[in-house]
């Protein structure tokens, strides 16, 4: 079995409040949250530091734990939520974002099992294969470089792998892209594991490439990686992601 906390802020920069913006006629959240139930999983929680949001999950009958409103990244909001469900060490939670509204539910199960099924992974995550050379050049699309176990060894924003014979005038091949890998933003961990993570001060390059799955890495912990069994839907970043998302939905 496993649980499953969806972090959820209204202060989002580029697009402010957009948990609760509407979506065929209910907020975002709500499009989330039935992806979570729809998993399989055994209790799903919001984590959240805004009157609003709690509202929302509410309607959307979830549970909701309030948070501190100084958290600078969701791993952190999860981490307190679980300390505050007092969730057992050995337990097994998934970190769905709250702008995930496409989410296959299968993914959530699948992401959990991986975690299940390697007793030595803190961390587990997911990684598609990279469609064009445009994703792999686009510093917002992460890249993954796995070891041949499946173990995550770089993350990056960067073009990762680099085809050193393939590039041309400092740019990867029309062909580089073929083999990467591409981060998909969904988590399962280890409640041991999480809470460790939140006590960890960050790593040097965890702030360079502004990914915190970094700071794991950076601290000898084990991220274990599967190819998804589906594709994701997309996510909401931007005014224009979210009528492109309308579009797919209404």
């Amino acid at each position: 079995m496993f649980r499953i906390v969806i972090p959820a802020r209204f202060d989002s920069a580029r697009l402010p409040g957009k948990v609760l913006l509407p979506i065929g006629g209910k907020p975002m959240l709500h499009w989330v949250c039935e992806r979570a139930r729809a998993s399989g999983a055994q209790q799903v929680v919001v984590a959240t530091d805004d009157a609003r949001i709690q509202a929302a999950a509410r309607q959307a009958g979830v549970e909701c734990v309030m948070t501190a409103r100084t958290h600078v990244s969701g791993t952190d909001r999860l981490a307190e939520a679980v300390a505050t469900l007092r969730w057992a060490p050995e337990e097994i939670v998934v970190n769905l974002q709250a702008d995930e509204p496409l989410m296959p539910p299968a993914l959530i199960g699948q992401v959990a099992q991986l975690l299940r099924d390697h007793a030595e992974a803190d961390i587990a995550t997911l990684a598609a294969p990279v469609l064009s050379a445009a994703e792999f050049r686009d510093p917002n699309a992460v890249k993954v470089v796995l070891a041949a176990d499946g173990r995550a060894l770089l993350f990056s924003r960067a073009p990762i792998p680099w085809d050193r014979d393939g590039a041309v005038d400092e740019l990867p091949g029309p062909d580089s892209y073929r083999q990467a890998l591409r981060h998909i933003g969904l988590y399962a961990y280890r409640v041991r594991s999480l809470l460790r993570i939140a006590q960890l001060p960050p790593a040097s390059l965890e702030l360079r490439e502004k990914l915190e799955q970094l700071r794991a890495l950076a601290h000898g912990m084990q991220i274990r990686v599967a190819i998804a069994a589906v594709r994701p839907g997309v996510d909401v970043n931007t005014p224009a992601d979210l009528e492109r998302l309308r579009g797919l939905l209404e």
